[in-house]
Protein backbone atom coordinates (compact mmCIF):
# COMPACT_ATOMS: atom_id res chain seq x y z
CA UNK A 1 0.00 0.00 0.00
CA UNK A 2 2.83 2.67 0.57
CA UNK A 3 3.81 1.97 -3.48
CA UNK A 4 0.67 2.88 -3.98
CA UNK A 5 0.34 5.93 -1.76
CA UNK A 6 4.63 6.84 -2.67
CA UNK A 7 2.60 6.59 -6.46
CA UNK A 8 0.04 8.62 -6.39
CA UNK A 9 2.26 11.67 -4.14
CA UNK A 10 4.70 11.67 -6.49
CA UNK A 11 5.13 14.64 -8.43
CA UNK A 12 7.37 13.10 -11.64
CA UNK A 13 3.61 10.44 -11.88
CA UNK A 14 1.75 13.05 -12.65
CA UNK A 15 3.90 14.50 -15.61
CA UNK A 16 4.26 10.58 -16.53
CA UNK A 17 0.34 9.81 -16.54
CA UNK A 18 -0.06 13.10 -18.74
CA UNK A 19 2.51 12.49 -21.30
CA UNK A 20 0.38 8.90 -21.56
CA UNK A 21 -2.55 10.34 -21.32
CA UNK A 22 -2.64 13.35 -23.62
CA UNK A 23 0.16 13.42 -25.66
CA UNK A 24 0.99 9.44 -26.32
CA UNK A 25 -2.74 8.16 -26.44
CA UNK A 26 -5.16 11.17 -27.18
CA UNK A 27 -3.26 13.05 -29.28
CA UNK A 28 -1.18 10.16 -30.97
CA UNK A 29 -4.97 8.35 -31.38
CA UNK A 30 -7.14 11.61 -32.90
CA UNK A 31 -4.04 11.93 -35.59
CA UNK A 32 -4.09 8.52 -36.64
CA UNK A 33 -7.79 8.30 -36.68
CA UNK A 34 -8.34 11.56 -38.58
CA UNK A 35 -5.19 10.75 -40.74
CA UNK A 36 -6.51 7.37 -41.90
CA UNK A 37 -10.16 8.45 -42.67
CA UNK A 38 -8.08 10.89 -45.01
CA UNK A 39 -6.00 8.68 -46.48
CA UNK A 40 -9.55 5.92 -46.81
CA UNK A 41 -11.15 8.79 -48.59
CA UNK A 42 -8.21 9.37 -51.15
CA UNK A 43 -7.44 6.04 -52.05
CA UNK A 44 -11.17 5.53 -53.16
CA UNK A 45 -11.45 8.45 -55.19
CA UNK A 46 -12.32 8.39 -58.72
CA UNK A 47 -9.30 10.78 -59.06
CA UNK A 48 -7.26 7.90 -58.34
CA UNK A 49 -9.29 5.50 -60.04
CA UNK A 50 -9.12 7.04 -63.32
CA UNK A 51 -5.48 7.77 -63.36
CA UNK A 52 -5.00 3.66 -61.68
CA UNK A 53 -3.15 4.91 -59.02
CA UNK A 54 -5.84 3.35 -56.22
CA UNK A 55 -3.23 -0.17 -56.64
CA UNK A 56 -0.04 2.33 -55.99
CA UNK A 57 -1.08 3.74 -52.97
CA UNK A 58 -2.11 0.73 -50.94
CA UNK A 59 0.98 -0.93 -51.83
CA UNK A 60 2.94 1.84 -50.51
CA UNK A 61 0.79 1.67 -47.21
CA UNK A 62 2.61 -2.02 -47.02
CA UNK A 63 6.23 -0.25 -46.59
CA UNK A 64 5.36 1.07 -43.09
CA UNK A 65 2.95 -1.80 -41.93
CA UNK A 66 5.83 -4.68 -42.89
CA UNK A 67 8.68 -2.90 -41.34
CA UNK A 68 9.58 -3.60 -37.39
CA UNK A 69 8.80 -0.96 -34.73
CA UNK A 70 12.87 -1.33 -34.03
CA UNK A 71 13.91 -0.50 -37.80
CA UNK A 72 11.26 2.56 -38.34
CA UNK A 73 12.57 3.99 -35.32
CA UNK A 74 16.52 3.42 -36.15
CA UNK A 75 15.40 4.81 -39.83
CA UNK A 76 13.53 7.99 -38.53
CA UNK A 77 15.99 8.84 -35.44
CA UNK A 78 18.70 9.37 -39.12
CA UNK A 79 16.38 10.98 -41.22
CA UNK A 80 15.29 13.73 -37.76
CA UNK A 81 18.94 13.68 -37.06
CA UNK A 82 20.30 17.15 -36.77
CA UNK A 83 23.38 16.84 -38.60
CA UNK A 84 22.78 14.28 -41.50
CA UNK A 85 19.26 14.51 -41.18
CA UNK A 86 17.80 14.42 -44.47
CA UNK A 87 14.44 16.84 -42.76
CA UNK A 88 17.15 19.78 -41.58
CA UNK A 89 19.27 19.66 -44.77
CA UNK A 90 16.21 20.16 -46.90
CA UNK A 91 14.91 22.72 -44.12
CA UNK A 92 18.33 24.82 -44.40
CA UNK A 93 18.65 24.73 -48.16
CA UNK A 94 15.33 25.62 -48.68
CA UNK A 95 16.11 28.72 -46.20
CA UNK A 96 13.44 27.85 -43.47
CA UNK A 97 15.77 26.88 -41.22
CA UNK A 98 18.86 28.81 -40.39
CA UNK A 99 20.27 26.28 -38.16
CA UNK A 100 19.46 22.58 -37.51
CA UNK A 101 17.13 21.18 -34.76
CA UNK A 102 17.19 18.57 -32.94
CA UNK A 103 13.85 16.97 -32.90
CA UNK A 104 14.54 14.32 -30.59
CA UNK A 105 16.24 16.54 -27.99
CA UNK A 106 14.45 19.91 -28.08
CA UNK A 107 11.28 20.14 -26.03
CA UNK A 108 9.63 22.11 -28.67
CA UNK A 109 9.36 19.38 -31.07
CA UNK A 110 10.27 16.17 -29.22
CA UNK A 111 6.44 14.90 -28.77
CA UNK A 112 5.51 15.77 -32.47
CA UNK A 113 8.36 13.98 -33.86
CA UNK A 114 7.62 10.92 -31.33
CA UNK A 115 3.98 11.18 -32.59
CA UNK A 116 4.96 10.78 -36.33
CA UNK A 117 6.97 8.61 -36.19
CA UNK A 118 4.39 5.99 -34.01
CA UNK A 119 1.90 7.46 -36.91
CA UNK A 120 4.01 6.24 -39.83
CA UNK A 121 4.22 2.61 -38.75
CA UNK A 122 0.88 1.99 -37.50
CA UNK A 123 -1.20 3.98 -39.88
CA UNK A 124 -1.77 1.80 -42.59
CA UNK A 125 -3.64 -0.96 -40.41
CA UNK A 126 -5.89 2.21 -39.58
CA UNK A 127 -6.26 3.26 -43.24
CA UNK A 128 -7.34 0.22 -44.53
CA UNK A 129 -9.66 -0.82 -42.21
CA UNK A 130 -11.46 2.45 -42.66
CA UNK A 131 -10.71 1.45 -46.83
CA UNK A 132 -12.54 -1.47 -46.26
CA UNK A 133 -15.60 -0.15 -44.16
CA UNK A 134 -15.62 2.57 -47.06
CA UNK A 135 -16.16 0.07 -49.54
CA UNK A 136 -19.34 -1.60 -48.05
CA UNK A 137 -21.09 1.49 -48.06
CA UNK A 138 -24.16 0.10 -50.18
CA UNK A 139 -24.48 1.94 -53.53
CA UNK A 140 -28.18 1.81 -53.11
CA UNK A 141 -27.71 4.79 -50.05
CA UNK A 142 -25.24 6.59 -52.45
CA UNK A 143 -27.80 6.45 -55.34
CA UNK A 144 -30.51 7.47 -53.29
CA UNK A 145 -28.57 10.66 -51.83
CA UNK A 146 -27.52 11.72 -55.18
CA UNK A 147 -31.18 11.68 -56.24
CA UNK A 148 -32.11 13.41 -53.18
CA UNK A 149 -29.62 16.48 -54.30
CA UNK A 150 -26.55 15.37 -51.92
CA UNK A 151 -22.90 16.62 -53.37
CA UNK A 152 -20.42 14.28 -52.78
CA UNK A 153 -19.78 16.19 -49.76
CA UNK A 154 -22.83 15.64 -48.19
CA UNK A 155 -22.81 12.47 -49.32
CA UNK A 156 -19.49 11.80 -46.87
CA UNK A 157 -20.42 13.69 -44.15
CA UNK A 158 -24.14 12.44 -43.79
CA UNK A 159 -24.49 8.72 -45.30
CA UNK A 160 -20.95 7.44 -45.70
CA UNK A 161 -19.36 8.59 -42.39
CA UNK A 162 -22.58 7.73 -40.33
CA UNK A 163 -21.67 3.55 -42.20
CA UNK A 164 -18.18 4.07 -41.12
CA UNK A 165 -18.86 4.70 -36.82
CA UNK A 166 -18.45 1.48 -35.82
CA UNK A 167 -15.12 0.52 -37.51
CA UNK A 168 -14.13 4.37 -36.31
CA UNK A 169 -14.73 3.29 -32.54
CA UNK A 170 -13.33 -0.12 -32.84
CA UNK A 171 -9.66 1.51 -34.17
CA UNK A 172 -10.14 4.14 -31.37
CA UNK A 173 -10.06 1.68 -29.05
CA UNK A 174 -7.64 -0.89 -30.67
CA UNK A 175 -5.28 1.87 -31.38
CA UNK A 176 -5.58 3.30 -27.64
CA UNK A 177 -4.45 -0.24 -26.06
CA UNK A 178 -1.69 -0.13 -28.96
CA UNK A 179 -0.31 3.34 -27.68
CA UNK A 180 -1.51 3.84 -23.95
CA UNK A 181 1.32 0.94 -23.37
CA UNK A 182 4.17 1.53 -26.27
CA UNK A 183 7.64 1.48 -25.03
CA UNK A 184 9.69 0.69 -28.02
CA UNK A 185 8.96 3.93 -29.87
CA UNK A 186 9.19 6.38 -26.79
CA UNK A 187 12.41 4.24 -25.59
CA UNK A 188 14.34 3.65 -28.54
CA UNK A 189 13.70 7.58 -29.73
CA UNK A 190 14.47 9.02 -26.58
CA UNK A 191 15.35 7.15 -23.74
CA UNK A 192 12.40 9.05 -21.99
CA UNK A 193 14.29 12.26 -22.60
CA UNK A 194 15.53 14.97 -22.79
CA UNK A 195 16.06 14.40 -19.04
CA UNK A 196 12.56 12.32 -18.10
CA UNK A 197 10.38 14.69 -20.15
CA UNK A 198 8.92 12.19 -22.61
CA UNK A 199 8.97 9.64 -20.00
CA UNK A 200 5.16 7.77 -20.04
CA UNK A 201 4.01 4.70 -17.88
CA UNK A 202 5.43 1.71 -19.96
CA UNK A 203 9.18 3.69 -19.52
CA UNK A 204 8.84 4.56 -16.19
CA UNK A 205 7.97 0.80 -15.18
CA UNK A 206 11.10 0.16 -16.68
CA UNK A 207 13.23 2.96 -15.21
CA UNK A 208 12.09 2.32 -11.85
CA UNK A 209 12.22 -1.50 -11.84
CA UNK A 210 15.72 -1.79 -13.61
CA UNK A 211 17.72 1.02 -13.45
CA UNK A 212 16.47 2.48 -9.59
CA UNK A 213 15.82 -1.27 -8.43
CA UNK A 214 12.14 -0.06 -7.31
CA UNK A 215 10.53 -3.29 -7.70
CA UNK A 216 7.59 -2.59 -5.79
CA UNK A 217 7.17 1.32 -6.57
CA UNK A 218 7.15 -0.49 -10.70
CA UNK A 219 4.66 -3.21 -10.03
CA UNK A 220 2.19 -0.70 -8.32
CA UNK A 221 2.72 1.18 -11.28
CA UNK A 222 2.25 -1.60 -13.57
CA UNK A 223 -1.38 -2.53 -11.79
CA UNK A 224 -2.50 1.26 -12.67
CA UNK A 225 -1.97 0.39 -15.79
CA UNK A 226 -3.41 -3.07 -16.04
CA UNK A 227 -6.35 -1.29 -14.84
CA UNK A 228 -6.49 1.63 -16.97
CA UNK A 229 -6.26 -0.86 -20.10
CA UNK A 230 -8.88 -2.89 -18.14
CA UNK A 231 -11.49 -0.35 -18.72
CA UNK A 232 -10.61 -0.16 -21.83
CA UNK A 233 -11.29 -3.83 -22.50
CA UNK A 234 -14.63 -3.68 -20.86
CA UNK A 235 -15.94 -1.26 -23.35
CA UNK A 236 -14.15 -3.02 -26.26
CA UNK A 237 -16.07 -5.94 -25.59
CA UNK A 238 -19.19 -4.94 -24.73
CA UNK A 239 -19.28 -2.77 -28.07
CA UNK A 240 -18.04 -5.81 -29.95
CA UNK A 241 -20.86 -8.01 -28.09
CA UNK A 242 -23.69 -5.61 -29.15
CA UNK A 243 -22.55 -5.93 -32.87
CA UNK A 244 -22.39 -9.08 -32.96
CA UNK A 245 -25.76 -9.77 -31.34
CA UNK A 246 -27.61 -7.15 -33.95
CA UNK A 247 -26.25 -9.07 -36.90
CA UNK A 248 -27.25 -12.23 -35.12
CA UNK A 249 -31.10 -10.60 -34.65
Amino acid sequence: FKNYIDLFFDPEFKRVLFNTTIWLTIVGVFVKIVLGIFLAFLINSNTLKKYKLTNIFQLSLMIPWATPSIVAVVVWRMILDPQVGVINQFLLEWGILTESIAFLADTSYVWPSIITIITWNTLPLVTLTFLASLKSVPTDLLDAASVDGANKFQRALYVILPHMVPSIIIMILMSTFWTFNNFVFVWLATGAGPGTYTNVMATEVYLRAFIDGRMGYSSALGIIMASIMTVFGIIYLRLIIRRNLKEIF
